[in-house]
């Protein structure tokens, strides 16, 4: 039994007449009649009563009919869906990002997905550091990545989004508050609050190596794995910290944003996937992640 056997029974079943169902699958009648013959030998049973005037179903046939409904329906629905997942449409995504871009482009970026392709069921990690983003692509455990600079690993491609500047994060009434903006060399001698370090962070080599172009030696009290968790110690009043600019989306009480001069000392968001990555989720994923980074509220 093959398929071209069902869809021709159900013409049959339909029309209840060769002629007509003939014309509607665009064949002879000798042949469908030939084919129909076949199927009831092959089953044992008789599907269609013929008479010189008309065809009916016999009670097998009519439950046959029922069956061979479902069975073209899924067919139909299963190559549509095939074709859907193929085209990129459908299927199944998962997006890593770094803490900063997690407050700041994951919440438009999400909407934009889910409006643009709801097809397609994204899963969303944030608040990750940057080697395990990396080790998560190469692992395939997610499908894109929000990340920071730099990116060594080879099996990884990635191309920058955008240039976020540095802020620095300060306690409610810190004495730096009062100033408009801030140079790394104020923080000398204050407590830092960084992220984690041994290269878990990219944030944490960063603010090192502005201290030592600035002069002085860090004074890191708390490495944290979050970037919510420092922000939220830098509140308490645990220290003060230097963050990429979206950080101030979070807006927890109690911490107080300054710029950090020179404007020029900021950090690229990169967005990578692994190397000769062709899924068609993923470019359009990328395609919609291109538009939201060309919105003006970006």
């Amino acid at each position: 039994m093959e398929l071209r056997h069902l869809r021709y029974f159900r013409a049959v079943a339909e029309e209840l007449h060769f002629g007509r169902a003939a014309e509607r699958l665009h064949i002879a009648q000798p042949p469908l009649s030939q084919q129909i013959r076949a199927l009831e030998a092959e089953l044992g049973v008789e599907l269609l009563r013929r008479s010189t005037r008309r065809v009916e179903l016999t009670p097998a046939g009519a439950a046959f009919l029922e069956r061979t409904r479902d069975i073209l329906t899924a067919v139909d629905e299963a190559g549509d869906e095939a074709r859907r997942v193929d085209a990129g449409l459908e299927g199944a995504l998962t997006l890593g990002c770094v803490g900063s871009a997690t407050y700041s482009l994951l919440p438009r970026l999400a909407r934009s997905l889910r409006e643009e392709l709801p097809g397609i069921d994204v899963e969303f990690r944030g608040e990750m550091l940057g080697p395990d983003l990396v080790a998560a692509l190469v692992a395939g455990e997610i499908d894109l990545a929000l990340l920071r600079p730099p990116v060594l690993e080879p099996g990884v491609v990635v191309r920058a989004v955008r240039r976020d500047r540095l802020i620095v994060v300060l306690p409610d009434g810190h004495r730096l508050a009062r100033r408009k903006r801030l140079a790394m060399a104020d923080l000398a001698g204050e407590d830092l609050v960084v992220h984690a370090g041994h290269g878990r962070s990219v944030m944490h080599d960063l603010v090192l190596e502005l201290a030592r172009e600035a002069g002085f030696a860090p004074r890191i009290r708390h490495e944290v794995a979050e970037t919510s968790t420092l922000v939220t110690f830098v509140a308490a009043g645990l220290g003060v910290s230097v963050v990429p600019e979206p950080v101030a989306a979070l807006g927890i009480s109690g911490a107080t944003y300054r710029p950090l001069v020179p404007a020029s000392s900021g950090i690229d968001l990169l967005v990578g996937t692994r190397a000769g990555e062709e899924s068609p989720q993923v470019v359009r994923a990328l395609a919609t992640l291109d538009r939201v980074l060309r919105d003006p509220a970006d």
